[in-house]
């Protein structure tokens, strides 16, 4: 059976973000995944990390609370990850920037020096990801004035960090004044992406 975890990242219960994370998580269990579900704000994730997390070469070694433990033991048996989250100011919100910091650690998700030239050997045994994000930033200012910062922090600086190779993103976009047919036009996109998924 296919591990897949999808993890949301927005504050506000009723927001379109939860929509999008409620229309996966259905699509991948009708499709027969397993699929744990985090909806990281409602578990209340810690997204600070300590300084104890920091003073080693193998924080994954450290004594951790114990929700911390559950999230690196399973994010190291996944199949495949989906991240759902809006794009603020060029990030994602600080509890999904926190779990990465205190759940992709040294020893869990990648070993330093451990790759060719010297690089991290990524430890994940997911191979792929799928990203969705919302935005009111027209696509073409994106571009034009901030270079999508999203791409680059999924695609280059964390995900191939991990040993995630194939990662795919979508963005919808304006939500603010987006109809409801736009919307549900969307979701569907977000379902078809995640059993695209499930098929890869």
């Amino acid at each position: 059976m296919v591990r897949i975890a999808v993890y949301l990242a927005h504050p506000r219960p009723g927001s379109f973000n939860h929509a999008l994370f409620d229309a996966v998580v259905e699509e991948l269990r009708g499709r027969g995944a397993s699929v744990f579900a985090h909806d990281l704000c409602a578990e209340g994730f810690d997204p600070v990390l300590s300084a104890d997390e920091t003073d080693t070469v193998l924080p994954a070694l450290l004594p951790q609370d114990s929700q911390v433990a559950r999230h690196r033991a399973e994010v190291a048996a996944l199949d495949a990850m989906v991240f759902v989250h809006p794009n603020w100011w060029g990030m994602p919100p600080a509890v999904l920037t926190g779990w990465m910091q205190r759940v992709l650690v040294p020893g869990v998700a990648y070993k330093l020096g451990g790759g060719a030239a010297g690089k991290p050997a990524g430890l994940l045994k997911a191979g792929r990801a799928l990203v969705l994000n919302t935005s009111d930033t027209p696509a073409d200012r994106e571009g034009s004035e901030f270079g999508d910062p999203l791409q680059r922090i999924w695609a280059a600086c964390v995900l191939p960090y991990t040993g995630v190779e194939d990662i795919r993103r979508v963005v919808f976009r304006t939500v603010t004044d987006s109809t409801d047919a736009e919307r549900a036009a969307w979701l569907d996109r977000a379902r078809a992406q995640a059993a695209a998924l499930m098929a890869a």
